[in-house]
């Protein structure tokens, strides 16, 4: 009996300290939802009668373009890979997810090295053709269609993996029912294959829509005037920390109606299980033009969003290396390095708490806590900076008022522009990341060894500890590894919270970009990319097996871990 009371009483605790962590988490959500209810000011109507129309405009292109993109891209390389066999396919099966590993203000940056007018192929048109200012045409890569395309070059990853996994559970059967009722082959796809995988398919599209509305450094440098640059400028350029809330707030309302159209679409739809019984889709052997046409499809996003801008960087890389790594420049990749693997290992204690806290005790106050913390990662990196920065200048300011009229003492800002506040930053954007996946992780831990354990004379954390904890070295070592590279790639939260004078690879390159010394960002930028292609190898390599056992023993669940992947961020 004081065995059970023990035990209930830490439950308890663990409960306690998640349901605190998840409210701590979500308060700069909190921050921008109330931030409606405030009285507008001056700077807010000037936003309201001048931009703001052209940000919700340019926002809604924005993200209609890459769904167009994206969806294109995706579905016909997903179902190219899985019914087809041509030259090279089992090199693009794995390979068309390498572009998750470029950040899109990256790509942005390299195109624009690339195409601009004194890049090299305007310069080489004009020697070639003898052409002068004027006397042609080239397409304006600083433009809302130049943005579309950056973002769909590396955002088409989500649509093609989870539609690829859909694909593999389907089977031949219902292919032939659809054969038998006088279909074609194209009908059977738009009648059958396709919506089947329509669940599968709205969600990498809102991943890669959510990704659209996060992005700032593309949009930014781009000059496309939608809500991630128009925070920062109301913020800095203005500064009007309620008008960038209000800001953030509407911006806000877009992620949620993504969430909410997601999540509806996976309620409406039917789920079936594949049995044992049901036949694997028959794979059609492409020979001549097909085979041509299939490599040529899947070969060119591949060529543009990853062989062609990482083959530059690497060019422009070796050509500063020079002037470019230097002593300031391994301080810089000390400072993200460190600042990654503190944000990493902190998230994954924290995760761990949360998710086991969760299987031990599933109440529903702590399912809820575990929604609110989940929810971090839809949200764009620079509402999360208005988020932190607002209640921590308010705290910070709070202190400075108490102790100087109680001891004449002013400390100066003790949370804002610190550390602190970016790694707080940090753990609302990406917690989700490490909680996703070893959620998914420990579900693949039968009950029964929880009561074995327990049976043992084992209490709860000593169950964790010396069952749990070893059979997730895995899940626990992805984690890390997913934050460790977000964190790296992160951009606009890092800009604005860093502390002063502190500055990291993501912030350099954007910051040498800014400036047009863009062959200079490149060695920051390959610094990042290669992090980047580490969590998509692996992922890769997954795949891979996961496909052999599949070829053995169809499971349906062998496809959906890739689902979880990438809901666990790999994106970044």
């Amino acid at each position: 009996m004081l065995h059970r009371v023990v035990l209930a009483r830490r439950v308890d605790i663990g409960t306690v300290l998640t349901i605190t962590l998840a409210g701590i988490l979500s308060l700069p959500v909190l921050v921008i939802v109330v931030s409606v209810f405030h009285p507008t000011g001056e700077i807010w109507n000037h936003l309201l009668h001048t931009v703001l129309a052209n940000y919700i405009v340019n926002s809604l292109l924005l993200m209609l373009g890459v769904a167009i993109a994206t969806l294109a891209i995706g579905i016909s390389t997903a179902w190219l890979t899985v019914n087809c066999r041509f030259p090279g396919v089992g090199f693009f099966e794995w390979a068309l997810l390498l572009p998750l590993a470029i950040p899109a203000y990256i790509i942005a940056y390299t195109y624009t090295g690339m195409l601009d007018y004194a890049g090299p192929v305007q310069s080489a048109l004009r020697t070639y053709f003898e052409w002068g200012k004027g006397d042609y045409w080239f397409p304006h890569i600083r433009s809302l269609g130049g943005a579309v395309c950056m973002l769909s070059l590396v955002l088409y990853p989500y649509v093609y993996l989870l539609t690829r996994a859909a694909f593999l559970e389907q089977s031949a059967s219902s292919i032939d029912a659809a054969r038998t009722l006088g279909c074609t082959g194209l009908q059977s796809f738009f009648r059958v294959s396709l919506p089947a995988a329509r669940p599968a398919i709205i969600a990498g599209l809102s991943l890669a829509l959510m990704e659209t509305l996060a992005d700032f450094g593309t949009v930014d440098y781009f000059s496309v005037q939608v809500f991630t640059s128009g925070i920062f400028r109301t913020w800095f350029g203005l500064g009007d920390e309620s008008a960038a809330a209000q800001l953030s707030a509407v911006l806000l309302a877009f992620v949620l109606s993504l969430i909410l159209l997601e999540r509806w679409s996976r309620h409406k739809a039917r789920y079936t299980q594949v049995d044992s019984r049901s036949r694997p889709i028959r794979v059609r052997v492409l020979r001549g033009r097909l085979a041509v046409a299939a490599v040529s499809i899947c070969a060119v996003p591949l060529l543009l969003g990853f062989m062609i801008p990482s083959t530059q960087l690497l060019v422009w890389a070796l050509q500063t290396a020079d002037a470019m790594l230097d002593v300031s420049f391994f301080h810089l990749m000390f400072n993200s390095i460190a600042l990654a693997a503190g944000a990493a290992i902190l998230a994954v204690n924290l995760a761990l708490l949360i998710a086991y806290t969760r299987r031990v005790n599933p109440r529903r106050a702590v399912v809820v806590a575990n929604r609110l913390v989940g929810m971090g990662y839809a949200i764009p990196g620079t509402v999360i900076a208005v988020g932190v920065i607002i209640p921590f200048a308010w705290l910070d300011n709070s202190l400075n008022d108490w102790l100087q009229a109680s001891f004449a003492v002013s400390p100066g800002l003790i949370f804002s522009g610190t550390l602190f506040t970016l790694m707080f930053a940090y753990m609302v954007r990406f917690m989700a990341v490490s909680l996703q996946t070893l959620e998914a992780g420990l579900g693949k831990i039968t009950r029964s060894m929880d009561d074995t354990g327990r049976i043992l004379g084992c209490s709860a954390n000593q169950v964790l500890w010396r069952v749990h904890v070893p059979m997730l070295r895995g899940s626990l070592l992805t984690a890390a590894l997913l934050v460790f590279v977000d964190v790296m790639k992160e951009l606009p939260a890092t800009l604005v919270l860093r502390p002063f004078n502190f500055n990291t690879l993501a912030v350099r390159a954007y910051e040498l970009a800014s400036e047009e010394r863009l062959e200079d960002s490149a060695s920051a930028a390959l610094a990042i990319v290669v992090c980047g292609l580490i969590p998509v190898l692996i992922l890769s390599i997954s795949i891979a097996h996961s496909r052999r056992r599949a070829t053995h023993a169809p499971a349906a669940g062998d496809t959906r871990a890739e689902a979880v992947a990438v809901n666990a961020g790999v994106g970044g």
